[in-house]
């Protein structure tokens, strides 16, 4: 018998002026968040495996773990070892089909991520949403899955125009290589169509839970003025699309989570926080480690979170190493051919 599970004969009596109320009560539940993960990377496989454990906790999983299921299952296998729950929604890179694999593409790329999520436990947009009931709630977390049409592009780029437009500064996303449409004939259109599920699933849950703040999960930025990436201005259109631009609003968001562009920071747009939570490829965040971070300090709390500034403060917290400086952004180039 394992020596830590003892019978009732075995335990000590207690203290007779020992109260039972006197134990320490548990740590209120706690969400984190992290996307980008790029477990494709040896430097981020080792890096995961230092998570530490956190077990009456969430976390949230914003996109991008990598682009096999077997990044996926190392993921969720080491994660679900360290918190209560985890959510996870897609990035660009989960809907990758490798040349060498002949795998799923387009949607059945998706689903097959989305069986993969559920063999663990993991919720999905395809699930249900749930109300977080711990520290910072109660709150609906609604993880959705919305992909980009192009149209974070300047007013005198047309649709048809917009892949021209950002080659001029040699920029073409992976994404026209290996993330397929199928099968919809187009990106546009898989788009449009994720559109309106996630409207109809987000409006359903506002209806549903009157009064009850929502933490929205997405891969891609829900806002274009939150998108800033100076070396590769021209990336913008593969990076979300302007339908979402006021769901913060529509849908009484307490917390807008998303990742993808490698670029960590806070923003307070009217009353709800944004937060980016990429961890990066390895070199993108090396200065990090170089300071004694690890993959922990990297996490994000998204409840229940930071409080906003004092008015007058600035509205952007900028997070290059993590918790929050004010330092400048840090840069980072995501899926473009220099």
């Amino acid at each position: 018998m394992d020596p830590l599970i003892a019978t009732v004969s075995d335990v000590p009596s207690p203290d007779a002026t020992q109260s039972p109320s006197s134990a320490a009560p548990p740590e209120p539940a706690r969400l984190w968040a992290i996307s980008d993960l790029h477990l494709s990377y040896k430097g981020n496989r080792e890096e995961l495996e230092k998570l530490e454990p956190r077990p009456n906790d969430g976390l949230i999983i914003c996109g991008d773990v990598g682009e096999t299921v077997e990044h996926l299952r190392q993921c969720f296998t080491t994660a679900k070892a360290c918190f209560k729950q985890l959510w996870w929604v897609p990035g660009n890179h989960e809907l990758f089909t490798m040349p060498s694999s002949n795998g799923r593409r387009g949607e059945d790329k998706y689903m097959e991520c989305v069986e993969v999520a559920r063999e663990y436990g993991v919720l999905t947009p395809e699930d249900d949403f749930v109300v977080w009931k711990g520290d910072g709630g109660p709150c609906v977390i609604a993880p959705i899955f919305t992909l980009y049409d192009y149209s974070f592009r300047p007013d005198h780029v047309t649709l048809e125009n917009a892949l021209e437009w950002a080659s001029e500064e040699n920029i073409l996303a992976t994404d026209e290589h290996l993330l397929h449409n199928d099968p919809y004939a187009s990106r546009v259109e898989w788009c449009n169509t994720l559109i309106e599920r996630a409207q109809t699933k987000l409006a359903e849950a506002v209806m549903q839970n009157l009064g009850t703040r929502l933490v929205i999960i997405n891969h891609w930025p829900l806002r274009e003025d939150l998108v800033n990436i100076p070396l590769v201005p021209r990336f913008v259109i593969w990076c979300g699309t302007k339908q979402t631009e006021d769901w913060h609003n529509t849908y009484n968001a307490k917390v807008v989570v998303s990742g993808h562009l490698h670029v960590r920071r806070t923003d307070w747009k009217d009353d709800t926080r944004f937060e980016e939570v990429s961890l990066g490829y390895p070199k993108q965040w090396r200065e990090c480690q170089e300071r004694g971070m690890d993959i922990n300090d990297l996490l994000r709390e998204i409840l229940p979170g930071p409080d906003p500034p004092p008015p007058g403060q600035p509205a952007t917290l900028w997070r290059r190493y993590g918790k929050g400086t004010t330092d400048t952004p840090a840069i980072f180039l995501k899926g473009a051919k220099p």
